[in-house]
């Protein structure tokens, strides 16, 4: 059964015209809205079926009950990718140094999230997904392609390469990225990463590659459940 913990610390990205609202200490619980209290109440509400995800890791993951056992400690400005969709600005927690027991952490929450993903693929097999109100909205292969074309980018910026991209079945180039996203998750925990890229630009930390891809991930995983027909 789940559990309410007195409180949970969160962040906030602030943009333009959206907000979001991020768990400090777990990754891929993150939600948006347009204003700060609309962001806190769609994480409010995406904790059980976050619990869902972390079911049976061990974690101990237990989502408050309402929104007062959320603590905003820190607030980011956000910018054109805050307003365009996505969480693009890491708090300060990410530049924390990685140990072991973090490692051991990263790999079982990515590895949720990606089981996730994986089933709601499954699911949606032969069935078709509802449009947007514009008749707009990727179909599961569009989504598929997007997330594991975003996923190599990431993956780029911990120095990392999908051996054999593009190639196989569906099943082995989902296997071949994951493969890929614990050797970049190991490189950047230890220290293998080099801060910049050849062509100068910022890598990132272990944590933030952590906690951008466990959202995109989860994103289109509840995605492709909410719009299933």
């Amino acid at each position: 059964m789940v559990r309410a913990k007195d409180t949970l610390d969160v962040y906030l990205e602030i943009g333009k015209t959206r907000v979001f609202a991020g768990a400090i200490d777990w990754p891929g619980w993150c939600r948006s809205g347009r204003d700060k209290d609309s962001a806190l109440a769609a994480l409010l509400a995406a904790g059980p079926r976050y619990a869902r995800v972390l079911r049976g890791t061990r974690l101990g993951f237990h989502p408050p009950l309402d929104v007062r056992g959320l603590r905003v400690v820190e607030k980011l400005k956000g910018d054109a990718t805050t307003d365009f969709g996505a969480p693009g600005i890491a708090p300060s927690v990410d530049k924390k140094a990685d140990g072991e027991s973090d490692l051991r952490r990263f790999r079982t929450i990515l590895k949720a999230c990606w089981s996730a993903f994986d089933a709601a693929l499954e699911a949606a097999s032969g069935k078709k997904l509802r449009k947007g109100p514009r008749g707009g909205g990727r179909d599961v292969e569009g989504i598929l392609e997007h997330v594991l074309g975003s996923t190599a980018g990431y993956l780029s910026l911990v120095a990392t390469k999908i051996e054999g991209e593009g190639r196989g079945s569906r099943a082995e180039r989902l296997a071949r990225t994951q493969r890929a996203v614990m050797e970049g998750l190991e490189k950047a925990a230890r220290g293998l990463v080099p801060a910049r890229g050849p062509r100068g630009g910022k890598r990132w930390t272990a944590r933030y590659f952590v906690r951008r891809l466990a959202w995109h991930v989860l994103d289109h995983a509840w995605e492709i459940g909410d719009r299933i027909l």
